[in-house]
Protein backbone atom coordinates (compact mmCIF):
# COMPACT_ATOMS: atom_id res chain seq x y z
CA UNK A 1 0.00 0.00 0.00
CA UNK A 2 2.79 2.29 0.72
CA UNK A 3 4.49 1.58 -2.22
CA UNK A 4 1.24 2.34 -4.42
CA UNK A 5 0.94 5.47 -2.89
CA UNK A 6 4.54 6.76 -3.44
CA UNK A 7 4.31 5.68 -7.09
CA UNK A 8 1.47 7.76 -7.45
CA UNK A 9 3.14 10.47 -5.70
CA UNK A 10 5.59 10.37 -7.73
CA UNK A 11 3.84 9.83 -10.69
CA UNK A 12 1.63 13.19 -9.74
CA UNK A 13 5.25 15.00 -9.30
CA UNK A 14 6.22 13.76 -12.92
CA UNK A 15 2.76 14.64 -14.45
CA UNK A 16 2.88 18.26 -12.93
CA UNK A 17 6.62 18.63 -14.17
CA UNK A 18 5.78 17.58 -17.80
CA UNK A 19 2.70 19.89 -17.37
CA UNK A 20 4.19 23.14 -16.72
CA UNK A 21 7.11 22.47 -19.10
CA UNK A 22 4.52 22.18 -21.99
CA UNK A 23 2.65 24.75 -20.66
CA UNK A 24 5.75 27.24 -20.98
CA UNK A 25 6.56 25.59 -24.60
CA UNK A 26 3.19 26.51 -25.81
CA UNK A 27 3.08 29.48 -23.83
CA UNK A 28 6.00 30.83 -25.81
CA UNK A 29 4.12 31.15 -28.69
CA UNK A 30 1.67 33.56 -27.34
CA UNK A 31 4.04 35.50 -26.06
CA UNK A 32 6.11 35.91 -28.99
CA UNK A 33 3.15 37.09 -30.98
CA UNK A 34 2.29 39.53 -28.49
CA UNK A 35 5.70 41.05 -27.97
CA UNK A 36 5.59 41.32 -31.60
CA UNK A 37 2.20 43.55 -31.94
CA UNK A 38 3.86 45.85 -29.40
CA UNK A 39 2.47 44.64 -26.28
CA UNK A 40 3.58 42.81 -23.41
CA UNK A 41 1.66 39.16 -22.73
CA UNK A 42 -0.46 40.75 -19.88
CA UNK A 43 -1.72 43.00 -22.06
CA UNK A 44 -2.75 41.12 -25.23
CA UNK A 45 -4.47 38.54 -22.49
CA UNK A 46 -6.47 41.54 -21.32
CA UNK A 47 -7.60 42.66 -24.53
CA UNK A 48 -8.07 38.93 -25.36
CA UNK A 49 -10.26 38.19 -22.37
CA UNK A 50 -12.29 41.39 -23.47
CA UNK A 51 -12.26 40.38 -27.14
CA UNK A 52 -13.53 36.85 -26.70
CA UNK A 53 -15.41 37.99 -23.31
CA UNK A 54 -17.39 41.19 -24.37
CA UNK A 55 -17.22 43.60 -21.64
CA UNK A 56 -16.00 42.68 -18.18
CA UNK A 57 -16.05 43.97 -14.74
CA UNK A 58 -11.95 44.96 -14.17
CA UNK A 59 -12.05 42.96 -10.52
CA UNK A 60 -13.15 39.75 -12.76
CA UNK A 61 -10.14 40.40 -15.40
CA UNK A 62 -8.15 40.05 -12.75
CA UNK A 63 -9.03 37.06 -11.67
CA UNK A 64 -9.26 34.77 -15.18
CA UNK A 65 -5.84 36.26 -15.54
CA UNK A 66 -4.75 34.91 -12.01
CA UNK A 67 -3.39 38.73 -11.98
CA UNK A 68 -3.13 40.87 -8.72
CA UNK A 69 -5.76 44.20 -9.39
CA UNK A 70 -2.65 46.61 -9.23
CA UNK A 71 -1.51 44.55 -12.02
CA UNK A 72 -5.17 44.84 -13.60
CA UNK A 73 -5.42 48.55 -13.07
CA UNK A 74 -2.37 49.80 -14.29
CA UNK A 75 -2.61 47.51 -18.02
CA UNK A 76 -5.93 48.84 -18.03
CA UNK A 77 -4.83 52.51 -17.97
CA UNK A 78 -2.27 52.22 -20.15
CA UNK A 79 -5.07 50.44 -22.84
CA UNK A 80 -7.02 52.89 -22.06
CA UNK A 81 -4.29 55.81 -22.81
CA UNK A 82 -3.64 54.13 -26.22
CA UNK A 83 -7.78 53.79 -27.23
CA UNK A 84 -7.99 50.35 -27.21
CA UNK A 85 -10.43 50.07 -24.09
CA UNK A 86 -12.72 52.46 -21.89
CA UNK A 87 -14.15 51.88 -18.44
CA UNK A 88 -17.75 51.77 -17.90
CA UNK A 89 -19.60 52.18 -14.88
CA UNK A 90 -22.19 49.54 -13.77
CA UNK A 91 -25.50 50.95 -13.71
CA UNK A 92 -26.94 48.56 -11.26
CA UNK A 93 -23.66 49.18 -8.64
CA UNK A 94 -21.57 51.85 -8.44
CA UNK A 95 -18.69 50.15 -7.40
CA UNK A 96 -17.87 47.84 -10.64
CA UNK A 97 -16.61 49.16 -13.59
CA UNK A 98 -16.44 47.60 -16.83
CA UNK A 99 -13.73 47.02 -19.22
CA UNK A 100 -14.27 47.22 -22.69
CA UNK A 101 -12.88 47.46 -26.41
CA UNK A 102 -13.28 50.61 -28.19
CA UNK A 103 -14.17 50.35 -31.56
CA UNK A 104 -10.08 50.94 -32.49
CA UNK A 105 -9.38 47.95 -30.24
CA UNK A 106 -11.92 45.71 -31.85
CA UNK A 107 -10.36 46.38 -34.96
CA UNK A 108 -6.83 46.05 -34.05
CA UNK A 109 -8.13 42.85 -32.17
CA UNK A 110 -9.73 41.94 -35.55
CA UNK A 111 -6.75 42.34 -37.21
CA UNK A 112 -4.70 40.16 -34.87
CA UNK A 113 -6.51 37.65 -33.39
CA UNK A 114 -6.44 35.26 -35.60
CA UNK A 115 -2.69 35.28 -36.14
CA UNK A 116 -3.10 35.09 -32.56
CA UNK A 117 -5.02 31.94 -33.06
CA UNK A 118 -2.66 30.74 -35.60
CA UNK A 119 0.30 30.29 -33.23
CA UNK A 120 -1.50 28.55 -30.76
CA UNK A 121 -2.84 25.91 -33.22
CA UNK A 122 0.37 25.43 -34.92
CA UNK A 123 2.02 25.26 -31.12
CA UNK A 124 -0.86 22.52 -30.26
CA UNK A 125 -0.45 20.89 -33.91
CA UNK A 126 1.52 18.11 -31.73
CA UNK A 127 -1.83 16.28 -31.14
CA UNK A 128 -5.15 15.45 -33.05
CA UNK A 129 -8.74 16.72 -32.43
CA UNK A 130 -9.83 14.26 -30.42
CA UNK A 131 -6.61 14.54 -28.62
CA UNK A 132 -7.45 17.67 -28.01
CA UNK A 133 -11.07 17.19 -26.77
CA UNK A 134 -9.41 14.44 -24.47
CA UNK A 135 -6.89 17.14 -23.69
CA UNK A 136 -9.67 19.94 -22.58
CA UNK A 137 -12.15 17.55 -20.83
CA UNK A 138 -9.14 15.82 -18.61
CA UNK A 139 -7.66 19.17 -17.29
CA UNK A 140 -10.98 20.53 -17.25
CA UNK A 141 -11.66 17.43 -14.54
CA UNK A 142 -7.93 17.97 -12.85
CA UNK A 143 -8.69 22.09 -12.48
CA UNK A 144 -12.26 21.13 -10.61
CA UNK A 145 -10.67 18.93 -8.16
CA UNK A 146 -7.76 21.10 -7.71
CA UNK A 147 -9.99 24.08 -7.16
CA UNK A 148 -12.57 21.80 -4.41
CA UNK A 149 -9.59 20.87 -2.56
CA UNK A 150 -7.62 24.21 -2.61
CA UNK A 151 -9.18 25.58 0.97
CA UNK A 152 -8.32 22.04 2.45
CA UNK A 153 -4.54 23.04 1.49
CA UNK A 154 -4.71 26.17 3.16
CA UNK A 155 -5.45 24.80 6.69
Amino acid sequence: MILSHERDTQLSLHLYRVFAKSFKSVSEHAVAGSKIEGFNPTAFAVMEVLYYKGPQPIQQIGAKLLLQSGNVTYVIDKLESKGYLLRRPCPKDRRVIYAELTPEGEALMNEQYPQYAERIHFALSGLSEEEKDQMIHLLKRLGKQAEKLSPLMRK
